[in-house]
């Protein structure tokens, strides 16, 4: 039985505001948590302003580079709203007025459907909707493309239409080892150890906590697909912090992972 490839993703997230500080990104981690559980591997990520050339460019080189790209913001009525457009000139193909986008538009705004409005019924030739039960105004898809709203209620409900459509993979199961009394330096001579033991599988170290005031010491996220050799490796690493730091009397016991 061949081992299951998982696709591989990038997200670019679109807009001025997120590059001046005025608007704080979530859209990043929702989506990260989301193609997780798929089983698909989000490799990159990036961040443009409303400029066509980097969205055109960003556009071209991580659909050609990854299985899925998502892009959030910029699909507005507004005039700096030029997602729909760039992604147009990235995939070589018209703009013109979708008549199911148009519908919808003119069941939610009726008479104030006006022509600012309008400009979300766009969607490039051969692109399919996807549904905004928020607001009504679609995204869209178009190849592998995934083009959503910036607003996060919005680009999160969104998903539900975008899910069925994705290829799944392996899903990396994680465990997460909290170590209670000691820094990163610490364990990291033994988190070395047991990465190098276990190439299959990740290893990552974060601190909590602040010098020796209150609680503080070091998580440890193991991460991998298969959920035998993840389990084994929690406890011999488990087992090797126990013994080797013993006159330390640190206190090591597994958590929920928060990721």
């Amino acid at each position: 039985m061949s081992a299951v490839i998982s696709p591989t993703a990038a997200v670019l997230i679109i807009g001025d505001e997120i590059l001046s500080g005025r608007t704080k990104d979530t859209n990043l981690n929702t989506l990260a948590r989301f193609l997780t559980a798929l089983g698909i591997d989000l490799k990159e990520a990036r961040t443009v302003g409303d400029t066509p050339d980097q969205i055109i460019d960003a556009v071209r080189t991580l659909s050609a580079n990854h299985d899925y790209l998502f892009t959030t913001g910029g699909i507005g009525p507004t005039h700096d709203d030029i997602t729909a457009d760039c992604v147009a000139e990235a995939m070589g193909v018209g703009l013109p007025e979708n008549d199911e986008a148009l519908a919808i538009l003119e069941r939610r705004y009726g008479d104030e459907l006006n022509d600012a409005r309008r400009r979300m019924a766009r969607i490039p030739e051969g692109g399919s909707l996807i549904a905004n039960p928020v607001t009504d105004a679609p995204g869209f898809q178009i190849g592998n493309v995934f083009v959503m709203a910036g607003v996060p209620k919005i680009m999160t409900a969104m998903l539900d239409d975008v899910a069925p459509r994705l290829r799944v993979g392996a899903i990396t199961h994680a465990r997460t080892l909290k170590v209670e009394g000691v820094g990163e330096g610490d364990v990291a001579e033994l988190l070395t150890a047991a990465a190098d033991a276990n190439r299959t599988l990740s290893f990552g170290s974060y601190p909590f906590g602040h010098g020796t005031v209150g609680e503080y010491g070091t998580q440890l996220v193991v991460r991998g697909r298969d959920a035998a050799t993840l389990s084994a490796a929690v406890e011999a690493l488990k087992e090797a912090i126990e013994v080797t730091l013993a006159d330390r009397g640190v206190r090591v016991f597994e958590v929920q992972p928060e990721a």
